[in-house]
């Protein structure tokens, strides 16, 4: 087995921040009405390919995540906005030598605003050790599509996850209600990598939740034959939650999940905003 590289130990490492808002113009065109990163952070000036919604590409300039990170992020949306969020590339975390990193992200959406927060993968190197939080707020009739990719291991490498932690908590609100609670964890262990309960031999998990909304039948049979219509290995399934809906994917290849997640998400868009596809231009083609 190849061995991950173990990050140097830094004691402090990074305390990343960013924090975002956005508003509306006269033409009810959404921009970034603000804007504050501490490194490793930064974003792009963004960008609107299309009319109303503001895109932002998220930057983590350092490369990758180390035991120690204390990495923060926060965004406002105020009332009827529109804002879709990515990230420019794959996020690493490496190896680390003891120091467990955290990275915590709050998502604060006005009534009626639109949140499509649809960062790029996460490869979780041997010896990874991460713990992070999602925090969504939902005011009234707002909407968040979020999703999550994780890679456990350079399987290009031969490299397994068999050091290490990873746990990921999200939860979503609105006015004082919660819609969904996710806790994960994944302790580095060879009996999980292969347990039916854990990867059941597959490096890549990804979830996908669509909050706000009550989804009609036909919307998660759709969301099913998407996957259905890819076939390819994997896991896969979509189930209805309180005012929304999730899809789940277990399988050997992170470009088979965002390619069903980016399926589902055009059809969110098309049937709840009259919105034809528009991927961020910094994704992979």
């Amino acid at each position: 087995m190849t061995t991950a590289p173990i990050a140097s130990h830094r004691p402090t490492g990074w305390h990343g921040q960013l924090h975002l808002s956005f508003d509306t113009d006269d033409t009810g065109r959404t921009y970034l009405a603000h804007r504050h990163a501490r490194a490793p952070y930064k974003i792009q000036r963004p960008f609107y390919p299309e009319d109303g919604v503001c895109h932002g590409v998220m930057l983590h300039t350092a490369g990758g995540i180390v035991g120690g990170d204390r990495l923060s992020t926060t965004v406002d949306l105020a009332p009827h906005t529109h804002a879709l969020l990515t990230t420019a590339a794959a996020n690493k975390l490496y190896g680390s030598a003891g120091e467990t990193a955290t990275q915590s992200v709050t998502l604060n959406l006005g009534a009626g605003a639109w949140l499509e927060w649809l960062p790029q993968e996460l490869i979780v190197f041997q010896g990874g050790r991460l713990h992070q939080t999602i925090r969504v707020e939902l005011g009234d009739q707002a909407l968040w599509l979020g999703w999550e990719i994780t890679r456990f291991g350079r399987t290009a490498r031969q490299e397994t996850f068999t050091e290490g932690e990873w746990r990921s908590h999200t939860e979503v609100w609105q006015q004082g209600k919660p819609l969904w609670i996710d806790p994960q964890w994944l302790p580095a262990n060879a009996d999980l990598l292969t347990s039916p309960h854990g990867l059941a031999g597959y490096p890549v998990v990804g979830s996908f939740a669509i909050l706000g909304r009550s989804p009609q039948p036909e919307q998660l049979e759709r969301a099913r034959s998407l996957w259905t219509e890819i076939n390819q290995p994997g896991d896969a399934g979509v189930t209805q939650l309180q005012s929304g809906y999730l899809c789940r994917y277990r399988g050997p290849a992170s470009s088979t999940a965002r390619r069903w997640f980016t399926q589902v998400w055009q059809d969110v868009r098309q049937t709840w905003g009259d919105r034809p596809p528009c991927s961020p231009r910094v994704w992979p083609r």
